[in-house]
């Protein structure tokens, strides 16, 4: 049995870089044990946009995206005996490995044996009725409507099955992001169905992969306070797994981004609830006494996870259709909303310039974009939506037979310039004025933590996460659950609940009731409700003066 296996992730949503997987492939290659590269491209929308491709064309919906991100590594792969584990099945997994058959020939390659994975589509299985008497969290199904998807959350072990027989790809249909990793492990591990720490630790690994360039630098990046080196250029993820479930989290050499703690500590909590409870197909995976730790230069190891018998039960989305509705936006809100959006700027000029073949190429480009928009000068673009009745709008529901909720949500905010705050005098009545003690200055919450928002349904969660762990007593005291109550107080949240994580130095906060409904149902702007941390790390707080601090990433984002 192999020690250890290297995972790479090639994208994490649909519309991803179709370069990014080049450098982790070729870091792969150069691996010694069993490699592996993940594609995640289907959200709950995604996945609904792709039935409706297959009602009209039996051959079409699988995802779009199967040939613009497999085409430039496939060859790679087979020759490196590098294994291709992704959900571009969708709506259709049979036909996508059709279309990857003709890809194949079509560029003279060797015929990959290629496994698809079915059993999620629960179209026509059950009724309307039957579905709304299961719904969670919402009641999208409560008025009749038109079903467009139903589909199960599927586990690892079809994934496993199927390396098992000698698939060199494997597409699904609906699985669980993480899925995608541990599926790979299970294979070349022979972890039991009931070793559930370890399970854990494979979900962790799959969790950490899901979101791609985000464990990276992608969204960590905010000018000034998180700098991400070579911003245009961020590598794409990989895991080294042990056969005891240790991880560790690095990036191709040579490529931009970042691996730190603090960017491997956002993303454990994303899209997080109880941090001891969150519901796989395969294991319930407890983060409380996970630890992260850098190990090396974009290195950073991951231990602790435990694990607990999987649930009785599966999750299932289920999207209807709810209308027309037409929209494109870049929306930046909150305190450095301008910074963060001309870096933004910069770096798509820079890839525009990089894909036609310009003259300005590489960093230069980059810096000369970033000279010509500064990023005070950039506030233009937060906030911009337009809307018609041009395209299709739906809903999507939740079923009670599942027990992790994994759907998406919203929030509409005013994303205005640089700030996003209708009750400032609130919050600063919020924080108790230590009055005559000399030390203490009252600062923003950004000047000392990090964090990131996650959205499933109606539900938000905000990890807030300390640069330095020595702020944790001072964090955990003054950023309490009532106070972030207050902090949202417009969106009238009907529970906030705080989870202390001390071994990460971070906290997890829930927010009920607070997205109008989710990303598929909410007309307002930013439909992930992404900028809402901001507002979060425009708190203010009190801080001792007095103590040393460590020095912090500062600066323009090169």
């Amino acid at each position: 049995m192999a020690a250890r296996v290297f995972i790479g992730a090639g994208a994490g949503f649909a519309g991803d870089r179709s370069d990014a997987a080049g450098p982790v492939v070729d870091t792969l290659a150069e691996a010694a044990g069993p490699r592996f590269l993940i594609y995640e491209t289907l959200a709950e929308r995604t996945l609904a946009l792709c039935q409706i491709e297959r009602r009209k064309d039996s051959a079409r919906g699988y995802s779009p995206a199967l040939e613009r991100m497999l085409t430039p590594i496939l060859a790679r792969c087979l020759a490196a005996v590098i294994k291709i584990v992704g959900n571009f099945g969708a709506a259709n997994p049979p036909a996508a490995g059709e279309r990857l058959v003709q890809l194949a020939r079509s560029l003279g390659l060797r015929m990959p044996r290629i496994a698809v994975v079915e059993g999620d589509d629960l179209s026509g299985r059950l009724s309307l009725a039957e579905l709304a008497a299961r719904e969670v969290d919402g009641s999208v199904l409560a008025e009749p409507r038109e079903i467009i998807s139903a589909n199960l959350y599927l586990g690892a072990w079809p994934i496993a099955e199927a390396l098992d027989r000698g698939a060199d790809i494997v597409l699904t249909g609906r699985v669980a992001d993480s899925a995608l990793a541990l599926g790979p492990l299970l294979h070349t591990f022979r972890w039991r169905a009931d070793d559930w720490d370890r399970l854990a630790a494979g979900t962790l690994a799959g969790h950490l992969l899901e979101c791609a360039a985000q464990i990276t630098g992608g969204y960590f990046a905010d000018p000034g306070y998180k700098d991400v080196p070579d911003f245009a250029e961020v590598g794409y993820p990989i895991a080294e797994i042990d056969a005891d479930g240790a991880i560790v989290i690095t990036k191709p050499p040579g490529t931009g981004g970042i691996v730190d703690r603090l960017t491997v500590t956002e993303q454990v909590l994303y899209e997080i609830h109880d941090p001891a409870a969150y519901l796989a197909p395969d294991v319930v995976l407890d983060l409380s006494a996970a630890e992260v730790a850098e190990i090396g230069k974009n290195r950073v190891g991951v231990t602790g996870a435990r694990g607990r018998p999987a649930p009785d039960t599966l999750k299932a989305t289920v999207c209807v259709d709810g209308g027309m509705l037409g929209e494109a936006e870049i929306s930046y809100a909150g305190p450095n909303a301008a910074a963060r959006a001309g870096a933004c700027r910069a770096c798509r000029r820079y890839r525009r310039a990089k894909r036609a073949g310009g003259r300005r190429s590489g960093a230069s480009f980059l810096r000369r974009a970033e000279r010509r928009h500064p990023p005070a000068l950039c506030g233009a673009v937060c906030g911009c939506r337009a809307s018609r009745n041009s395209t299709r709008r739906g809903g999507s529901a939740l079923l009670r037979r599942s027990c992790r909720r994994r759907r998406r949500a919203a929030a509409r905010h005013a994303a205005s310039g640089q700030r996003l705050l209708p009750g400032r005098a609130a919050l600063r009545r919020a924080v108790r004025d230590h009055a005559g003690a000399a030390v203490m200055r009252k600062v923003r919450l950004q000047e000392i933590a990090n964090a990131r928002s996650g959205d499933k349904g109606n539900r938000l969660n905000i990890a807030l996460v300390c640069r330095d762990p020595a702020d944790y007593p001072t964090v955990a005291a003054q950023v309490t659950a009532e106070c972030v109550a207050e902090v949202f107080v417009a969106r009238r949240p009907s529970r906030v609940v705080r989870y202390d994580l001390p071994k990460l130095a971070a906290f997890n906060f829930v927010l009920d009731d607070v997205l109008e409904g989710g990303v598929n149902a909410s007309l307002g702007l930013d439909g992930h409700g992404k900028s809402l941390s901001f507002l979060l790390l425009d708190m203010p707080v009190e801080i001792d003066t007095a103590r040393p601090r460590p020095d912090e990433r500062r600066g323009v984002i090169k």
